[in-house]
């Protein structure tokens, strides 16, 4: 038997077939998982239907505002009654602010990076906990540029370290109440995100040229650690950034 056969879990970002949501809605569907999965609005809306088999649940969810957070966990569950994981792999910044000098970032550039990458996991949260079966895993996204200033990466990476310290707060918080909080640090992946940094093919290039065999981790790989974070397997692993990556962080 999969070890997520007959849980619930919600994932978050799937934008197309090239997303690292993706890879981990796959991962949680072979191993048995049923995935619910949240869009932003309307417009965002018919490309996940297109990817999705004919009677798979979506529910929309603006994570910038909490109304909308509030109603989707409440159509959630009317429609499952509980969940056993949530996967938050929401991010944004504007272009301008992913590139060029730091000292550029306006305050509202800043306010919002922060707002939409950083400060939804929590309200996300909030409102999914009610709805949070025990042993229930919450896995966010983020990158090495949290904790090493990597060119261009510049605003995200100050929005993933409050992401990953958020992550040791909730996981602190929620771990008695038998809800695991943790983020995988995945390597560069060339998806619609990673493609809004300057330069991102160099990105790319140096990440691979990082790893000991010179191969770039995939999305099936960052998906199936999901997985297991989402699952009860990983009970013993609470407030952790597992790396992902293929050993890029190692050099």
């Amino acid at each position: 038997m999969s070890f997520l056969t007959g849980k619930k879990v919600v994932v978050m970002g799937v934008a197309n077939k090239r997303s690292i949501a993706w890879g981990c809605a796959q991962a949680l569907k072979e191993q048995g998982a049923e995935v619910i999965y949240t869009y932003q609005n309307e417009r965002m809306k018919k490309p996940l239907e297109r990817l999705l088999e004919e009677n798979e649940y979506t529910v929309e969810c603006d994570v910038a505002n909490d109304e909308s957070i509030a109603k989707a966990f409440e159509t959630i569950k009317d429609y499952a009654g509980e969940i056993h994981g949530v996967v938050h792999a929401v991010a944004y910044a504007n272009k301008d602010d992913l590139s060029g000098d730091i000292l550029n970032i306006s305050r509202d550039g800043y306010a919002l990076a922060q707002d939409i990458s950083s400060y939804s996991l929590i309200a996300v949260t909030k409102y999914a906990k009610p709805l949070l079966a025990e042993n229930a895993g919450i896995v966010t996204l983020t990158y090495l540029g949290s904790e090493r200033a990597v060119p261009n990466y510049n605003m995200m990476g100050i929005a993933k370290a409050a992401l990953e310290s958020s992550v040791r707060y909730l996981a602190a918080e929620l771990s008695p109440q038998k809800i695991r909080v943790n983020a995988i640090s995945a390597g560069a992946i060339k998806t619609l995100a990673v493609t809004g940094v300057k330069d991102y093919q160099k990105l790319i290039q140096l990440s691979e040229d990082r790893t000991p065999d010179h191969v770039g981790v995939t999305i099936e790989e960052v998906g199936n650690t999901c997985a297991f974070l989402i699952s009860p397997l990983s009970s013993g692993i609470i407030g952790e950034v597992i790396f992902v990556d293929k050993g890029v962080h190692l050099s």
